[in-house]
């Protein structure tokens, strides 16, 4: 059994790394292509877009490496199915149920790669990435959910957010304070807000219009102390979207989406993606298993390669899919997460049964 896991681990490995890089060269490429265009905005040149594209590579490999290691394991077994391994590890008393567990073993690492890649290398490599390129196009980023702007609900406040610089200072902002009565109490617009720590902000040229039952009365201050729920994170979600945020972050933030009564179905969407994608690296495994029954007469081992590679790149973009129309059509976040590997598993579990009839 040993020695079985051992073979397998050492051709899947391999292959997987092969077709890893392989596919990190070709949509990095597309990458730079992309970042082209934007050369000249600023400093924007092409020194930061190679390293942009380079930063972008951990949420790269996040991505492909369950559609690498399908393929990359559908190659190294039916090699080894061609030189007739298989077979005598099958004559030799290796059970189906061994063979699942010898891959089961090899994939746990590649689980563990994906969860960490998705949970700490990625979300923090492409905000750098993103900051990189704000600041080398001296841009400031303008949040347009609506035309007046990004609107946040904090506690019995509603802030009004119209342009943030990529160190999460905020500009031309305004917060509508409101009693416990929802009367409206006092409006403060401020041209600019530094995060000081945590829950305190500094406002900058603020002017406050204060209501009472006497009338209204308007202050101007150079700078307040501002203190809010509003923290990086909550920002950061605004700017980097459902898809670029660890499951943790996810987390916090659908718990301040739901303290506010706000709608959480796409990020629920997005975090239970994150805590179930890593495991489709051994439904991928599973699926590979079938095309190790080699025989030359249903087609070689490029004809098993190129179905690995249809079923690779179609797991990953109806997957997208999946979950853009449950984002959309507020479906169960857990089966808009879990309806493309499950229905890959039960593909790879009917695969498997033909298999073994025949």
């Amino acid at each position: 059994m040993r020695l079985l896991t051992r073979c397998l681990a050492r051709e899947i490995y391999a292959s997987v790394a092969l077709v890893l890089a392989a596919l990190l060269m070709l949509f990095s490429f597309f990458d730079l292509i992309h970042e082209l265009d934007m050369l000249g905005s600023g400093n924007y040149h092409i020194g930061y877009a190679l390293l942009f594209v380079l930063l972008s590579v951990p949420g790269r490999i996040y991505e492909l490496l369950p559609v690498s290691v399908l393929i990359g394991a559908i190659f190294a077994l039916a090699q080894i199915a061609a030189n007739s391994e298989l077979t005598i590890y099958r004559s030799s008393g290796v059970s189906l149920r061994q063979m699942l567990l010898a891959l089961f073993k090899i994939g746990l690492p590649l689980v563990l790669l994906t969860y960490l890649c998705g949970e700490m290398i990625a979300p923090f490599s492409e905000r750098m990435a993103q900051e990189l390129r704000l600041k080398a196009q001296n841009a400031e980023v303008s949040l347009r959910e609506f035309r007046s702007g990004v609107w946040v609900k904090d506690e019995r406040s509603f802030v009004n957010i119209k342009n943030v610089l990529p160190d999460i200072t905020l500009l031309n902002i305004n917060i509508y304070e409101f009693d416990e009565n929802y009367h409206l109490r006092a409006i403060t617009a401020a041209k600019r807000a530094a995060y000081v720590e945590k829950n305190r902000w500094q406002l900058e040229g603020v002017t406050q219009t204060l209501f009472n039952k006497q009338g209204t009365t308007v202050n101007h201050q150079p700078s307040m102390e501002w203190r809010s729920a509003l923290n990086l994170g909550i920002l950061r979600a605004l700017l980097e979207g459902p898809g670029q945020m660890s499951a943790l972050n996810l987390y916090r933030y659908i718990q301040h989406l739901r303290d506010n009564r706000q709608k959480t179905v796409s990020y629920e969407i997005a975090m239970w993606n994150k805590m179930v994608y890593p495991f489709a690296i051994l439904v991928m495994m599973l699926l590979a298993l079938p095309f190790a029954s080699h025989q030359r007469r249903e087609g070689g081992i490029s004809a098993k390669i190129f179905l690995g590679i249809i079923l690779g790149l179609t797991f990953h973009f109806a997957g997208k899919l999946f979950t853009s129309l449950g984002a959309l059509n507020e479906w169960q976040p857990t089966l808009s997460a879990v309806a493309m590997p499950l229905l890959f598993l039960l593909l790879a579990a009917g695969m498997l049964w033909w298999t073994e009839r025949r």
